[in-house]
């Protein structure tokens, strides 16, 4: 994700011309994680224990919220492209987008294809594999297989989507349409007035910022897991807390050093080497794998995810006392909601002068294709491998989900190369993330969403690699999960008001597709 590009995406003079500010909002965000990250570090198993409960009582209670909500805002979404509404630009009527739709596409493929989803995308297919998602539903055969696949394809679809788009949505309509900030206090206005109390504008701005640096801190965890679980498997490094944290330091140093020295070409090449990297390493899978199986299970794994959409989208498990939901799905969606402030405000960013029917289709559309095609390939590789082949990669998965995508190196055609490959793209993922993230939050912080200072954007970077570091000592994969449920749940709840918010303002929209039902009403009455 290239700054250079959310520099130029953005119009809006007001606040821009104001230096950086360090007021009430950094302070007390700040303070937050600082005082979280010294807890796990001085008490680890408290912390741990602390963790489980969070996540165990989140996970219990509010699940029905998490499924609901995210039903809800697919719905939303997919009634605006196809309503009216869908002609209103995110900027003015005569407004163009500022990218062309390949270099479009190309944005949204960087923020769509990030290290969650390298993590995930063996290690979900093979767990489903392994343990069915259904309640004595078969596991290791044809038919778990293809379950596995279908429910993939169901976590990184239009669901997940359809949380960044609605952030987008209110953040891009009132900083290009409106002329305002990119702040999410300033995207509640029409719900809640423009001169609401300060406080409140403070307290959800302090939340979209912890959310934010919380759901990061998830993704890049997951990262620098499975980088030091492949340095281990394809290349004998040790493993462990100390290869995990001189990770994280390295990708903190490339990180500042790219923004000390003004190196926006770098992140852009870094951006575009992403892009190089996950294409190479998939059409390689696909070339020496099996093409026809993974062809194949593609389309039959598109075909069970349209057809069970609605089903998986409201599932629960209140008969049965079973928890594969909650350790799944409403994981995916807490940790999903807490790092839209960020993909949303990037998403906007670069959609500006497309209208909302655009803007929807095509993160909707584009993105989960292009998850789709990178589980296909490598997941589906690797459970054709378990199917026919009589590999054990899904016992692996089992034992260190981290080991998922370099089990399946050990079983095609020059490994350590695909394994070296593989680091380096989970890499200049993170460090082009978080990038990309600490810009956006320090502009939270200082009221300044176009052009945040470099020292703030040095700040949040440290205490993103700090907050990540603690949290994968003190519990690992479950502090993570914790972190974005307990993250996810509050703003959850200020996504609906978003939905709420935007909905107001399209409403008094004097735009011309506006006019004509207006007329159509009159002539009714």
């Amino acid at each position: 994700m290239d700054n250079d590009n959310l520099d130029k995406s953005s119009n809006y003079k007001g606040d821009s011309r104001q230096k950086s500010k360090l007021g009430l909002v950094f302070w007390v965000s700040a303070a937050v994680i600082i005082i979280a990250a010294i807890i796990a570090t001085v008490i680890p198993d408290r912390f741990l224990i602390a963790s489980e409960s969070v996540y165990g009582w989140i996970s219990n209670y509010f699940s029905w919220f998490f499924m609901l909500a995210v039903f809800g805002f697919a719905v939303f979404l997919i009634f605006l492209a196809l309503s009216p509404y869908g002609r209103i630009k995110l900027g003015g009527d005569q407004s163009k987008p500022e990218f062309s739709f390949r270099s479009w596409i190309g944005m949204l493929f960087s923020a769509g294809l990030g290290v969650g989803l390298v993590f995930f995308g063996v290690a979900e297919p093979m767990s489903h594999f392994m343990v069915s998602p259904f309640p004595g539903g078969e596991t290791e055969t044809v038919d778990a297989a293809r379950m596995a696949m279908g429910y993939s394809f169901f976590h990184w679809g239009i669901s997940q989507w359809s949380i960044f788009g609605v952030a987008g949505l209110a953040i891009g309509y009132n900083q290009y349409r409106k002329q305002k900030d990119g702040l999410v206090s300033t995207s509640l206005e029409p719900l809640l007035g423009t001169d609401y109390n300060q406080k409140a504008r403070k307290s959800i701005d302090i939340l979209a910022v912890i959310a934010t640096v919380t759901g990061m801190s998830t993704s890049i965890g997951l990262g620098i897991m499975q980088m030091d679980g492949g340095l281990n498997i394809a290349f004998g490094l040790p493993s462990g807390a100390l290869t995990q944290i001189i990770l994280t330091a390295l990708m903190t140093g490339l990180f500042i050093l790219s923004t000390t020295t003004g190196l926006k070409r770098g992140i852009k090449w870094l951006s575009n080497l992403n892009m190089l990297l996950a294409a190479v390493i998939t059409i390689f899978v696909m070339a020496v794998g099996p093409f026809t199986f993974i062809m194949e299970s593609i389309i039959v794994g598109l075909g069970d995810y349209l057809s069970n959409y609605v089903g998986y989208s409201l599932r629960m498990q209140p008969y049965t006392g079973e928890v594969w939901v909650q350790e799944w799905t409403v994981f995916y969606w807490a940790w999903v909601i807490a790092w839209s402030p960020f993909i949303g405000s990037f998403v906007a960013r670069v959609s500006k002068g497309r209208s909302i029917r655009e803007y929807v289709l095509g993160i909707l559309i584009i993105p989960p294709m292009l998850s789709f095609l990178w589980i296909g390939a490598l997941g589906g590789t690797a459970l054709y491998s378990d199917l026919f082949n009589g590999t054990n990669i899904g016992e692996l998965v089992l034992e260190d989900n981290t080991a998922a995508l370099f089990a399946l190196f050990d079983q095609l055609p020059m490994t350590q190369i695909l394994s070296a490959l593989s680091i380096l793209l989970i890499f200049t993922f993170l460090v082009t993330s978080a990038d990309s993230a600490t810009f956006i939050v320090a502009g939270m912080t200082s009221g300044n969403t176009d052009a945040p200072s470099t020292r703030l954007k040095i700040i949040w970077g440290v205490l993103l690699g700090t907050l990540t570091v603690t949290l994968i000592i003190a519990g690992g994969l479950t502090s993570l999960q914790a972190a974005s449920l307990l993250a996810g749940l509050p703003f959850g709840v200020v996504l609906i008001a978003m939905i709420i918010s935007v909905s107001k303002s399209l409403r008094r929209e004097p735009n011309e597709s506006m006019k004509r039902r207006q007329r159509k009403d009159r002539k009714k009455a």
